[in-house]
């Protein structure tokens, strides 16, 4: 028989198996194809959640958030999603189908983000010496007197500095085992934490002597402190704020910190001013300033501080940390770990 006659046998042969393979192939698995697994979603936003369905004939189908049930159908028509009854964050979304005495499950990761963060620039207005060997974890401006606190073990201290020429005027040293971490200033006492320790030092700001003490407790590591007025706020490098009793220090509860892209993890030095917390982001490749509302745990804004420091800096151990307010002139004093200089800078809106 000719070769091409052979041929054409076995594909029309095939044709049946084809077809079905086919139709089989068109009707897929039970998957969510709106929203998409990773998806970013702003909140408030209404979601019309749709599915593949293998086959048009269900029983029923339950919807759920990190499983809590928010809808059920007995048709295969789009459920809406108002991601406004949801918080922030990661969420994983659920879709049960029961047809024709069996049960089958769908998953769509998806994270509930905030609009971008405004943008902000910065305006250097003085520059100031810097002690190099400080390894900068926290400042405070308190009329007149700059507060500095300082880490690594065996050189942990605080201190009290001389703005124009950065000399040291008063320090204490923290205990050789201790790597001290961000400090703030309360009426006549300075707060300054330790990094694993999971102990917190409490000072005369006036004498530097040591008036008592408090322990961490979920939040386990110190990296930024500051105080709103009526509690103190706390940072351990993750993406969460503590929120402490302003007497005993005593951990009352906790926000999550989002921005557009998710989790805003490393929240390093904390500066409270006029209802937002400003929080060092802490990487060795940017230097960046978040402006946080405490409330809503939403990164308002961020300010880009690349271009500031014109000094050699090395691939860690010299990142852009510590932010102090004046209050007098409305602007910040901004440094970084091991930097010769110190920066009075004005923060402005792009």
């Amino acid at each position: 028989m000719n070769r091409r006659f052979k041929q054409a046998g076995i594909i029309l042969a095939m044709l049946p198996i084809l077809f079905v393979i086919s139709c089989k192939t068109q009707k897929g698995k039970f998957e969510f194809v709106n929203p998409a697994n990773e998806s970013r979603i702003l909140k408030g936003e209404k979601v019309a959640l749709k599915l593949n369905f293998p086959q048009a004939e269900i029983d029923s189908v339950v919807y759920s958030v990190d499983g809590d049930i928010f809808e059920r159908k007995t048709d295969t028509s789009a459920v809406v999603f108002n991601t406004d009854d949801f918080s922030y964050g990661n969420k994983r979304l659920s879709a049960k189908l029961y047809a024709q005495g069996k049960e089958d499950i769908a998953y769509s990761e998806i994270t509930l983000v905030p609009p971008a963060p405004k943008p902000y620039a910065f305006e250097v207005v003085n520059t100031f010496p810097h002690d190099e060997s400080a390894f900068t974890q926290g400042l405070y401006y308190d009329n007149g007197t700059l507060y500095e606190s300082t880490g690594r073990e065996g050189e942990s201290t605080l201190r009290k500095v001389d703005l124009a020429t950065g000399k040291v005027l008063q320090k204490i040293d923290l205990a050789a085992n201790e790597f001290g971490e961000g400090m703030t200033i309360v009426g006549d006492k300075a707060y300054m934490l330790t990094w694993l320790n999971k102990k917190g030092y409490i000072y005369n700001k006036n004498t530097l002597q040591q008036v008592g003490s408090f322990d961490y407790q979920n939040s386990e590591k110190g990296w930024g402190l500051t105080h709103d007025g009526k509690r103190f706020i706390k940072s351990d490098g993750t993406n969460k704020l503590y929120f402490l009793d302003p007497v005993t220090l005593k951990e009352t509860g906790s926000i999550a910190v989002f921005d557009d892209n998710g989790e805003v993890p490393n929240l390093n030095e904390l500066e409270f001013v006029d209802g937002k917390v400003y929080a060092n982001l802490y990487y060795g490749d940017r230097d960046e300033i978040a402006i946080i509302n405490p409330e809503t745990g939403l990164v308002e804004g961020k300010v880009n501080f690349v271009g500031l420091y014109d000094g050699k800096r090395a691939a860690v151990d010299n990142e852009f940390n510590g932010i102090a307010y004046k209050p007098d002139t409305k602007t910040f004093l901004v440094t970084g770990k091991l930097w010769n200089k110190l920066y009075e800078v004005r923060i402005k809106e792009r």
